[in-house]
């Protein structure tokens, strides 16, 4: 298991007329949870795109339990729980201070830019072996 914790802080724009975040406005920083993680896992998405791998979303869920509003600090964590073959799976935990306010996950299929589906690349599953030692 691989984790990440990255520190949101919330803008104005991500929030609605209540005042509270708009539900969509979480994916983004999921993505940020994701890339963050690779990325301290030597990883880099943007090395990935320019050789040729992609990694779109084929699912996403989010659990919405508490709001979050304008200038909160979210802390979203991050895990890979699983081996990657040919999709990778990752779950976060989103908390305001000590409350857990949100929940998900998101899985992602390896893909060249044909879009054609791939096994997971040698560097990826080289990390996630590293980690899960």
């Amino acid at each position: 298991m691989i984790s990440s914790v990255s520190k949101i802080q919330v803008r104005y724009s991500e929030t609605d007329m209540m005042g509270i975040v708009y539900h969509a406005s979480y994916f983004p920083w999921l993505e940020i949870g994701r890339t963050n993680l690779l990325k301290e896992n030597g990883i880099s998405y943007a090395e990935l795109e320019q050789s040729g791998i992609l990694l779109p979303v084929v699912e996403v869920q989010m659990k919405y339990r508490r709001p979050a509003t304008y200038d909160d600090t979210i802390l979203v964590t991050s895990t890979i729980r699983e081996r990657a073959l040919a999709k990778v799976r990752l779950d976060y935990e989103l908390h305001k201070e000590d409350q857990l306010i949100a929940t998900g996950y998101s899985v992602h299929a390896f893909m060249n830019r044909s879009g054609a589906p791939i096994k997971a690349p040698q560097r990826f599953v080289d990390m996630l072996n590293e980690a899960f030692c």
